[in-house]
């Protein structure tokens, strides 16, 4: 998990399912086997359970991995657990959707069901 907290408020209905959807349409990270920067979206859908993630706090979360090297499948895993963990929810889908390099374009899906 990074050093930087995500931030939570109550939901404001806990007794209805709802789904949040966030686009995040500027990620970057950077390839750790080249240096070289990639880019993408991260889409979250999630139905929070008692608490909602804050967007600024989440805004600055994304940010930090703009100069990280880590690979795709595991970026979005990792902002999937870091968001479990942060705020508990119902369900919760992370897609990291990343844009073509040497001509493969590559979507990671990875999603969490409340037991």
């Amino acid at each position: 998990m990074s050093d930087l907290a995500l931030e939570t408020f109550p939901n404001p209905r806990p007794e209805r399912d709802y789904e949040i959807e966030i686009r995040c349409p500027e990620f970057t990270s950077v390839c750790p086997r080249t240096g070289l920067p990639d880019f993408g979206e991260i889409r979250i859908t999630y139905v929070p359970d008692q608490r909602c993630i804050e967007l600024k706090s989440l805004k600055y979360y994304i940010l930090q991995f703009r100069n990280r090297g880590i690979f795709y499948e595991h970026v979005t895993n990792e902002i999937l657990d870091d968001l479990v963990t942060a705020c508990s929810p119902r369900r919760m889908t992370v897609v990291g959707d990343f844009s073509v390099r040497g001509g493969i374009k590559t979507e990671v899906r990875a999603s969490y069901q409340k037991g």
